[in-house]
């Protein structure tokens, strides 16, 4: 894995498509929008199922650690219905996001198409985009109901998301903050790039970068 500092920008030279994920991605952690959403999910899970508020974060965290996401747990183990869900767990303030200029600039000057793909919805996820100023950044934005409702990290998920999008993995740049979300793209040929606070030695990881603006105009010859 290469650091920003040691990145040539020849890395991706080839790249016709970019696909950012949304949370922790393209808004810095601080910004902590998913203890808003974690505290909707443990209340969603109580509701559901019925049971007391300490079994549904044993729920949560267990869904998403073995499903990928909180949702895919639902549905496969109860049935659960996944546009309430998701109306219901994204329903959050986002007062708190700021615009970002510079990482616009940076998204809307790289050469070919630009993507959001999220475990999100896709309502959602334009909520967050206009609230960063990003809003028209990009030439369209998926969430979880796009795939079938299959999250990342599976396969599957991404097979679909790209078979939509029309993008050629080998030509390809995923942007994640989850290092588990990067091994498919990584398998498919894409270039990954794990964008956190801190970096993880995963061998699917190419990149690793605590600022996605100062990398993104770093690719620029």
């Amino acid at each position: 894995m290469r650091s920003l500092a040691s990145m040539p920008h020849r890395d991706f030279h080839h790249v016709e498509a970019w696909v950012f994920d949304l949370d922790n991605t393209l808004y810095p952690p601080a910004a902590r929008l998913f203890d808003q959403i974690e505290v909707r999910m443990t209340a969603y899970v109580m509701d559901a199922l019925g049971v007391p508020r300490e079994e549904a974060d044993r729920l949560r965290a267990h869904y998403w650690q073995l499903y990928g996401t909180t949702l895919a747990g639902l549905m496969h183990e109860h049935d659960v219905d996944p546009t309430p869900y998701l109306t219901d767990v994204h329903d959050i303030s986002l007062d708190h996001l700021d615009p970002d200029p510079r990482l616009r600039g940076a998204i809307t000057a790289l050469p070919g198409r630009r993507f959001v793909y999220t475990n999100g919805s896709g309502p959602y996820a334009e909520r967050v985009l206009a609230a960063r100023g990003l809003d028209g950044a990009f030439d369209a934005i998926f969430g979880v109901e796009h795939a079938g409702f299959l999250p990342k990290p599976e396969r599957a998920a991404f097979e679909t998301i790209f078979g939509r999008a029309g993008i050629d993995p080998a030509r390809a740049a995923m942007f994640e903050d989850d290092p588990r979300n990067l091994a498919a793209p990584h398998a498919m040929g894409m270039r990954t790039v794990h964008v956190a606070p801190e970096p993880d030695p995963a061998p699917h990881i190419h990149h690793h970068t605590d600022d996605l603006g100062a990398f993104l105009k770093r690719l620029r010859p």
